[in-house]
């Protein structure tokens, strides 16, 4: 399994907009055999800091959800939308995996 993190920088006079970007995705991934675990949005602390979750059952699987994403009319749209608004300021992208432990 591979994780994905994000961590954004958004605006935060743009948190309404950034939020639905972050709902877009989070019905999309799973349609590309994601699982998305959820966006996590400023509260205490800083407030431009955002962050997202999401698997894919390999490296292999996550490269075939970003060539189908790309062509798929309603990621463009969630693309689009970021753009037009400028919500994100920029973003930062991480590959984990999760610690084996035995049981």
């Amino acid at each position: 399994m591979i994780t994905i993190h994000l961590k954004y920088e958004i605006d935060p006079d743009k948190l309404a907009d950034f939020e639905e970007y972050g709902r877009r995705w989070v019905r999309l991934v799973p349609r590309f055999g994601g699982t998305h675990l959820g966006y996590f949005l400023p509260s205490e602390g800083d407030s431009d800091i955002a962050y997202a979750l999401f698997t894919f059952g390999s490296l292999a699987e996550y490269e075939r959800y970003r060539i189908a994403a790309a062509a798929d009319p309603d990621c463009q749209e969630a693309f689009e939308l970021a753009r037009r608004t400028r919500c994100i300021k920029r973003y930062e992208r991480r590959f984990l995996t999760p610690l084996e432990t035995d049981a």
